[in-house]
Formats: structure tokens, C-alpha cells, sequence
């Protein structure tokens, strides 16, 4: 990616290395996170779980404030500044639309971390919380993404931040209140339904921060690839695959790998978020 141009955004809260205490989530927190990680259960309700496992041992931050802005390191300088691309490109978005954008805050931690939606752990991956609006981000899963997933690239890290800023983007529409509506009043399966096009639809909005990214000049020759892989990388057809040696299409919460690449090729040919209607589409 070509980012130099590209200022930072100050909308960044830097955790990492602040200590935490009171013994954490323990073995069975951890247990919980790692299995949803790699079976794409549903971040909130994982979490919630995290919760129930030790509620007397849940960990507190130190006392510190953590600092805000654009961290001075190369990895925090990078996110900072895609996070600073994507609200370059939603903010025209939405005043196109006679709308303001409300940037999230992307918070980087490591281990695990207290949010409005629970505790989370590292080996759950990124998340959004909407209770908070804030994307939670242990660079950990980076380093996953390039040894385990064998998805390296700097693009394919940036998608990954572009997904979470989509979901911000289902809470400002409104869309993300259809999964939280459906929650415990509908099926497993059809609450996973519901899930798996809520985050096609978060694949598609990644998309289209890449097509203006694009014109933007910050793409290199292979980035788009280096997405395209991502997503494939992480489909819950070939998670499933890895963990268990078979897949479960009705627990399925996230997509099948052809389906993520799929929509966000939709959201980069187009650039527009009005094709990215994965509920009105009769198949995801």
C-alpha cells in the first residue's frame, strides 16, 4: 500500500503495555475464545461466555490511561493511517448522502481486553463492539494471518481493518440492529443465517473502501489479491476444515471462503454500498 500521503487518524487508543490484574479469564475463558475463533461462533456471545466462565477472577486495567492518537511505531503508524483512509472515504460517502460519519475508535491491545461487549481475547480475532463503537485489534492476529492463514500482505491486513470499520458502518445505518433483534428470538440456524449475511455485507463494505482507496493511489500492484487471499483464508468452510476435518454449513456464522471473496469483489468493482445488499440477495 501507499499510505505516505495519507494523514493518521488520531482516532486510536493504544493499550499495549498497559498491565492488567486479577488473573485474567483463566483456562476456560481462553478455551472459549480459541474454539470461536476457529468455528466462527458469534463475537458477543463468546464473549458474554468469557464473562460467565470466571466472573470473580475478570480483569481490570491498571489504573493508566492509555494514550490516544496515532501511535509512533511502524505497526501503529500503518493503522492508524488505514483507519484514517477509511474515514476519508465514508465520510464523502455519507455526505454524499446528506449524512456525517462518526468515526469509530480502533483500540490495539494485547492478550485480551475489556470492552463494552465483554472481555476479548486475542484469539478471537479482531472485533467491533457496538456498545462502545470501537474495533479491538492484538497485532498477534497479523502474525497469524501470515504464518497460520498463510495470508501475508500489508492490503490483507488492511481488509481485515476495513471489515471491522464495516460492521461500525451496520451501526450507523441501522443494520446491525437486525442481528441483535434476531438474537434469542429466532433459531440457531437462522440467527447464523442472519450473521453470515452481516458480515458478507461487512466484506462488501471492505470492498468499497478499496475501490476509493484505489483511486486514491494508496493500492499496489497485488493488493488486491492480498485481500482476495484473506478472505479465502478465512472462510468458515475452510476454518472448519483446519479445526475438525469437516464443515458444518448450518453453524456457519461468517461465510464459506467463495462467498467473502465474492461479496468483497462486489464492494471493490463497484465502490458503491448500495450493492452490498446481502439481505435482499436471495443467496449470500
Amino acid at each position: 500500500m501507499q499510505l505516505d500521503e495519507q494523514q493518521a487518524s488520531g482516532n486510536v487508543e493504544d493499550r499495549r503495555g498497559i498491565g492488567m490484574v486479577g488473573g485474567g479469564l483463566g483456562v476456560g475463558g481462553i478455551v472459549i475464545a480459541v474454539v470461536a475463533y476457529f468455528l466462527g461462533f458469534d463475537p458477543g456471545t463468546v464473549l458474554n461466555l468469557a464473562e460467565q466462565v470466571a466472573p470473580q477472577r475478570m480483569a481490570q486495567q491498571d489504573g493508566r490511561a492509555a494514550p490516544r492518537g496515532a501511535p509512533a511505531d511502524p505497526m501503529g503508524q500503518f493503522v492508524s493511517k488505514v483507519l484514517g483512509s477509511t474515514e476519508v472515504v465514508w465520510g464523502r460517502i455519507f455526505q454524499q448522502s446528506n449524512s456525517q460519519y462518526r468515526p469509530p475508535t480502533l483500540v490495539l491491545y494485547e492478550g485480551q481486553v475489556r470492552s463494552a461487549c465483554g472481555m476479548g481475547q486475542a484469539a478471537m480475532g479482531p472485533f467491533y463492539c457496538n456498545g462502545d463503537e470501537k474495533l479491538y485489534l492484538d497485532f498477534a492476529f497479523f502474525r497469524d494471518l501470515k504464518t497460520r492463514f498463510r495470508a501475508p500482505g500489508d492490503f490483507a491486513q488492511a481488509y481485515v481493518i476495513a471489515h471491522e470499520v464495516g460492521h461500525h458502518v451496520q451501526k450507523l445505518t441501522g443494520t446491525l440492529q437486525k442481528l441483535e433483534a434476531a438474537r434469542g428470538r429466532v433459531s440457531k440456524a437462522e440467527y447464523n443465517r442472519t450473521s453470515v449475511r452481516m458480515e458478507l455485507q461487512a466484506d462488501c463494505y471492505a470492498g468499497v473502501w478499496g475501490h476509493h482507496a484505489g483511486t486514491m493511489n494508496q493500492l499496489d500492484s497485488g493488493d488486491i489479491a492480498e485481500a482476495l487471499n484473506a478472505a479465502t483464508a478465512i472462510g468458515d468452510d475452510r476454518l472448519q476444515k483446519q479445526a475438525q476435518g469437516s464443515i458444518v454449513p448450518e453453524s456457519f456464522t461468517h461465510g464459506t471462503s467463495e462467498q467473502r471473496v465474492r461479496w468483497f469483489k462486489r464492494g471493490m468493482d463497484s465502490g458503491r454500498p448500495k450493492d452490498c445488499d446481502t439481505f435482499s440477495s436471495r443467496a449470500p
